[in-house]
């Protein structure tokens, strides 16, 4: 009797241990996600994203490399949490086909990846890290508004280097396009 209580202790820890991470849905707000929950792409939202974009905005070519990746950890102040999120790499080119920022073909350290989904505005919210020092830190908004475009939008935070620690010899101009309603076509 002993055995068949303990196995069934045992069974029950396991099942309750294993069930903990919580599945939600991508537009779960962020004080409903619990510590280890895992917020999903249940209804394959961001697949429409997915691929490479171009635009054209003040004599610059800005191509955007889109993917998804599955469980991405999201660290915050107060919870963790895995999230599925598109993850954004980019090359910015002068006129004269000069590179001024390739985070593709780079380790850099500059993070651009979706946050939630914003119904409100019908579209996707992405954080960005910013350039050099964090320069240039904020919000990106990207609308689909048809099978091969994007509308852009772009709200930097911090556009000055006032940290005392970043140094002078680091390129901290902010390449990526300070507009709103910019389109990305599809290649």
């Amino acid at each position: 009797m002993k055995t068949i209580y303990l196995k069934t202790l045992i069974g029950l820890i396991i099942s309750t241990v294993s069930c903990s991470a919580q599945t939600l849905p991508l537009n779960t707000p962020f004080a409903d996600i619990p510590n280890g929950a895992h917020i999903k792409d249940t209804n394959n939202e961001l697949a429409q994203y997915i691929g490479t974009y171009k635009a054209n905005f003040n004599g610059n070519e800005i191509i955007l490399y889109i993917t998804k990746q599955q469980d991405k950890l999201e660290n915050s102040a107060q919870k963790s949490y895995y999230m599925d999120a598109l993850i954004v790499k980019y090359i910015v080119k002068n006129s004269s086909g000069a590179t001024l920022q390739d985070t593709q073909n780079n380790n850099s350290n500059i993070e651009f990846y979706s946050f939630k989904m914003r119904p409100a505005k019908n579209a996707l919210q992405f954080i960005y890290t910013g350039t050099n020092c964090h320069v240039g830190w904020g919000d990106i908004y990207l609308k689909k508004i048809n099978a091969t475009q994007i509308s852009w939008e772009y709200r930097p935070d911090d556009i000055s280097t006032t940290s005392q620690s970043c140094p002078n010899n680091l390129d901290t101009t902010i390449y990526l396009p300070e507009t709103k309603d910019l389109i990305f076509t599809k290649q």
